[in-house]
């Protein structure tokens, strides 16, 4: 029998803490991760700084964002995922307001690049979804959809936000107007409401007060959706198969995507697209993204990870599929609709798989360690796609490789299957809460 929390008079927090950890990724995916590239062209009119060189800052914030992933998940499990969220958000604030005062390159390199980055390694992915990986499990994959909804949110609302401080107050002022939200939004909100761990309160995950399957799973009957039993260490966790499938088939998806985001406006200009209607094709893919996450968010509650990979993996490769014969606007929109729905859908599944195939107590130690691998792919997709441009005059190759691995990692995804607790070892053994 599963008794809920509210029954003994003490209503299940969890709820509360994914408002907070939602509305810091909101903050951070609006005020950084989309913000620099609003501000991009005013600032290098106002420097007489090339885009590429103010290019520079960006790499490097998301450099030092994914290479610090292993030191984020130490620091989670020492300290606990909320502090994490409160000390890095409070330096991308100060590096957002260091923006508002630069006058030479270095310092934008300082601010947004190492200040940022550091905000982005310690306050973003590993800590946020290490709250919820804490919180839920019955109802992970909900609370994940949910969780990344809210930062397609914030990439989708706040660009415009942006502009029109930029225009109204110009761009330092904007700078601040930005930091002061992220201030409310990442630190104050989001620190009042967040709790780390449901233990820390007198609470466990899902608001169960008794949970049946921690000693015999069977209890629950035929389920489609696994859980593991046992909690896995990192040590373990290496060992097994299953984790450096789901490293490759989620180091392609953001190869691929990171790859059509960064030359998919250039790509259409150079089919005679207009700039309107190539950034709206954008805008597009970034809004359709959110129904992806939310879809998986619901999808993960009944099916099969893997099954659900593949499902949205072979959704994104349609959709490159439709941009590289695309030769009118409405295979451009069908591109948008179709990558849009299928990335976002691999956004949410990544964290919920992870957490269902190795459990709570060493996930952000586990998803922090395989980190630089994602960030290697995302920094070396575009220099891939750049070099096979110069060295053909046009993107078919670079493309076609992006489609060719999406496909292939849709295949691995119908391999994948869960990690047999025996082989955690005796040592790893404990069960899972």
């Amino acid at each position: 029998m599963e008794i809920q929390a509210g029954s003994k008079g003490q209503r299940f927090y969890g709820w509360a803490a994914l408002s907070g950890v939602m509305l810091a990724y909101c903050g951070l995916c609006g005020d950084l991760i989309y913000s620099y590239g609003v501000f991009m062209p005013t600032m290098s009119e106002t420097f007489q700084r090339s885009r590429a060189a103010l290019s520079g800052p960006y790499a490097v914030f998301m450099t030092i964002g994914g290479m610090l992933g292993p030191v984020a998940g130490f620091t989670v499990s020492r300290f606990g995922a909320r502090i994490n969220i409160l000390l890095g958000n409070t330096v991308a604030v100060l590096g957002l307001l260091g923006m508002s005062q630069v006058e030479e390159l270095w310092q934008v390199y300082l601010f947004f690049g190492v200040l940022g980055g550091l905000g982005l390694a310690f306050g973003e992915f590993v800590s946020l979804t290490t709250v919820v990986n804490n919180w839920f499990i019955q109802r992970r994959s909900l609370a994940m959809g949910l969780l990344f909804a809210s930062g397609g949110i914030g990439g989708f609302v706040f660009p415009s936000v942006i502009s029109w401080l930029v225009s109204s107050l110009g761009w330092r002022q904007a700078w601040v107007g930005i930091a002061a939200i992220h201030l409310l939004l990442a630190v104050i909100l989001s620190g009042f409401l967040v709790r780390s761990r449901p233990e820390d309160i007198g609470q466990v995950p899902d608001g169960l007060l008794s949970v049946p399957h921690k000693t015999n799973p069977k209890l629950l009957g035929p389920r489609r959706v696994y859980q593991t039993p046992v909690d896995w260490t990192l040590r373990a966790a290496v060992r097994t198969p299953a984790l450096w499938m789901m490293v490759v088939i989620f180091s392609v998806t953001y190869f691929a995507a990171i790859m059509l985001s960064t030359h998919q406006i250039a790509y259409l200009q150079d089919m005679n697209f207009s700039p309107i209607r190539s950034a709206t094709a954008f805008g597009l893919m970034v809004g359709m993204s959110i129904i992806g996450r939310l879809a998986c968010g619901a999808l993960g509650l009944r099916y099969a990870g893997g099954h659900l990979g593949a499902v949205f993996l072979g959704i994104m490769g349609l959709g490159i599929i439709s941009l590289i014969y695309a030769r009118s606007i409405s295979f451009i929109y069908l591109y948008s609709v179709l990558t849009g729905i299928g990335y976002g859908g691999m956004l949410v599944l990544m964290p919920n798989l992870f957490g269902a195939y190795f459990g709570r107590t060493h996930y952000s130690r586990i998803v922090g360690w395989i980190a630089p691998i994602m960030t290697l792919a995302c920094a070396l997709s575009p220099v891939v796609a750049g070099f096979f441009y110069d060295s053909t005059g046009n993107y078919f190759f670079s493309f076609s490789l992006a489609a060719g691995l999406i496909f292939m990692s849709a295949l691995i995804a119908l391999l994948v299957r869960p990690p047999q607790p025996a082989m955690a070892g005796e040592d790893n053994l404990k069960l899972s809460d």
